[in-house]
């Protein structure tokens, strides 16, 4: 299974990216999915998600300005970013909770990260 991050890129305040994260492989459940980001020298910050329960929760720090959503048929989630600040200048994370037609079990998967700059 991989997670495969695109969408990143270079963007001046005020503008929107739209990120996407699709997942390959055996899958027989695409479960929980979620952002994060970090930037240089901080820890690594949820950003918005949706839980099982299909609610989708957000930082305080996006909220108003950051969609997440889903395709399940394609196996991605989305992450639409407006009024883009340069404090959300950082590398965007996916992740998503996955099982595998050859297990019982759900694990958690990371993409590789896309780079997000905002130039102010």
């Amino acid at each position: 299974v991989q997670l495969q991050a695109s969408g990143g890129g270079e963007v001046q305040a005020g503008g929107s990216l739209r990120l996407s994260c699709t997942a390959s492989g055996t899958i027989f459940r695409f479960g929980a999915v979620g952002w994060y980001r970090q930037a240089p020298g901080q820890q690594r910050e949820l950003v918005a998600a949706i839980p099982n329960n299909g609610r989708t929760n957000y930082a305080d720090f996006v909220k108003g300005r950051f969609t997440i959503s889903r395709d399940n048929t394609k196996k991605t989630v989305y992450l639409q970013m407006n009024s883009l600040k340069p404090e959300d200048t950082a590398v965007y994370i996916c992740n998503a909770e996955i099982t595998k037609y050859s297990s019982d079990y759900s694990y958690t998967y990371w993409g590789q990260g896309t780079q997000v700059t905002v130039s102010s």
